[in-house]
């Protein structure tokens, strides 16, 4: 079996850190900040922003694998997938809008991760026990 669905999300998963990785150094560079944050409120959100996703994106990733692997439709795993993304991507916005971290963005963002977290934990579960 190939695994390319999760293949795919994982994929994107790692071009969107790359690219909030991008934007802490960029602002790193900028304001000469070596460590830290230097109690710059934009570096401050950039690094949390890139953090939140190092801190789901591990769990999520192995949930997705596990999910095609004991055999979830396709269709499941592109909306899981999609839903994923676009929470993600709805957090960095929202984190990143220099308003303390209070978005829309940040809102939907979090409810959709922990949505697809709890949909792939429930399903994996759910393998297990043979439903």
């Amino acid at each position: 079996m190939t695994l390319m669905i999760s293949g795919l999300y994982a994929g994107l998963t790692a071009l969107l850190l790359l690219g909030l990785a991008y934007k802490v150094v960029k602002l790193r560079r900028f304001n000469k900040i070596g460590i830290g944050d230097g109690g710059n409120q934009e570096l401050s959100l950039a690094i949390r922003a890139h953090g939140n996703l190092v801190e789901n994106a591990p769990v999520v990733m192995v949930l997705l694998v596990l999910a095609e692997l004991n055999g979830m439709p396709d269709y499941l795993l592109h909306i899981v997938g999609t839903v994923w993304i676009v929470a993600r991507l709805l957090h960095a916005i929202g984190l990143n809008q220099g308003k303390g971290g209070l978005h829309f963005g940040r809102f939907w963002g979090v409810l959709m991760t922990w949505l697809v977290l709890l949909s792939l934990a429930v399903a994996n579960i759910g393998f297990f026990l043979g439903l």
